[in-house]
C-alpha cells in the first residue's frame, strides 16, 4: 500500500519498515537527532543527492521535525519552550540582519478547520512592513521588515494561489518567504504532536490531496521555508492500521475501498484545539526569529 504523508520523517520510517524495522543508513540522506530541554524531540533529515531524494520521495534539502508531546491544551510554559525550539531551527535556515525582508504566507481555508493553520498563524505574526514605509526606513536592528498575506483558496477566489503569491512577492520583495500550511500524516498520533520545517518549498493543498502549483525558489525567485503541521490522515491508512490484527486479506480490503470510492481524509475530534495551539507556537517562533529586539 502507498501511504500518503507529507512528513520526511515518516518516509524514513516507512523505508526502515521495509527493511524489517532496522534503521538503515541511506546514501544521500543525513539524519541527526536532538532533545530540546527534555521535552521536544528534534530530527533533522538532510537529503544531499538524487539517490536520497528517490529513497525518501522528497526533493533535495533540509527537513526538520519537532515532536512535542502534550502540546494540545498545554501550559504557556510548554508552548514557550516549543516556540523557542522552533525558533532555534528557523535560525539555522534564516539568518537575521538589519535589512531582512520576509513575506509570511498563510495557506489554506480559514473556514475549514483542518485547513486553517496558515491563516490563523499569519493573524498572530507581528507584521512590520508598514512601519518601514511610514518612516521611510530600509533597516532596523531590532526587527525585520515583515509582510503577511493570506491568499485564500482557489475555490473561493477563483484565482490560482501561486499567482496571487507572485503578485505579493513583487510588492514585498522579500529575501525569504515563510509558507505555513496543513499537511497529511501517515500516523494519527502525529496530528497532535508534530511540526515540520523544510527549505524546499511547498505544494498548496498537498495535505488534502488538492495539489496546486508549487511554491519554491524556482517558481517564486526567492528562498521558501515551509512550516507545516499534519492535520489529516488518509482514511484507508487509518482503517487498515486499526484492523491490522483482524484482517486476513489487507490487500483485498484496500482494493474494495478503492473500487467503491471510499477514499477520504479524516481528522481528529480535537482539531480546533490543535490548530489554536500550533498556530500560537508557530507565530511565536517566527516572531522570536524575525524580531530579536522585541521577542526573546
Amino acid at each position: 500500500m502507498k501511504f500518503r504523508t507529507d512528513l520526511a520523517i515518516e518516509n524514513k520510517e516507512m523505508y526502515d519498515s521495509e527493511n524489517k524495522g532496522k534503521k538503515i543508513e541511506i546514501s544521500g540522506v543525513e539524519v541527526e537527532t536532538e532533545n530540546f530541554e527534555d521535552l521536544i524531540g528534534i530530527t533533522r533529515i538532510k537529503i544531499t543527492d538524487e539517490h536520497g531524494s528517490k529513497a525518501l520521495s522528497k526533493p533535495l534539502g533540509n527537513y526538520i521535525t519537532l515532536e512535542i508531546e502534550g502540546i494540545v491544551d498545554a501550559s504557556q510554559e510548554i508552548k514557550d519552550k516549543a516556540a523557542r525550539a522552533l525558533s532555534g531551527e528557523l535560525k539555522r535556515l534564516i539568518k537575521f540582519h538589519n535589512k531582512l525582508k520576509v513575506l509570511i504566507i498563510g495557506l489554506g481555508n480559514d473556514k475549514v478547520t483542518p485547513d486553517s493553520l496558515g491563516p490563523y498563524t499569519v493573524s498572530k505574526v507581528r507584521v512590520t512592513r508598514h512601519y518601514f514605509l511610514m518612516y521611510d526606513a530600509d533597516s532596523a536592528d531590532d526587527m525585520s521588515c515583515v509582510s503577511g498575506f493570506i491568499p485564500g483558496v482557489m475555490g473561493s477566489t477563483g484565482m490560482e494561489t501561486a499567482d496571487l503569491i507572485m503578485s505579493a512577492v513583487k510588492i514585498a520583495k522579500p529575501e525569504v518567504i515563510i509558507a505555513i500550511d496543513a499537511l497529511a500524516a501517515r500516523n494519527l498520533n502525529r496530528i497532535s504532536t508534530t511540526l515540520q520545517i523544510s527549505d524546499t518549498g511547498i505544494s498548496p493543498g498537498s495535505g488534502t490531496g488538492n495539489m496546486r502549483k508549487e511554491l519554491t525558489e524556482k517558481t517564486l525567485g526567492t528562498k521558501v521555508v515551509a512550516i507545516g503541521v499534519p492535520t489529516v490522515i488518509d482514511s484507508k491508512t487509518l482503517i487498515l492500521d486499526s484492523l491490522a490484527g483482524f484482517l486476513k486479506d489487507s490487500d483485498g480490503a484496500e482494493n474494495y475501498m478503492d473500487e467503491n470510492g471510499m477514499e477520504m481524509i479524516v481528522t481528529s475530534t480535537d482539531i480546533d484545539q490543535v490548530i489554536k495551539d500550533f498556530s500560537d507556537v508557530i507565530a511565536d517562533g517566527i516572531n522570536i526569529t524575525l524580531h530579536p529586539g522585541i521577542y526573546s
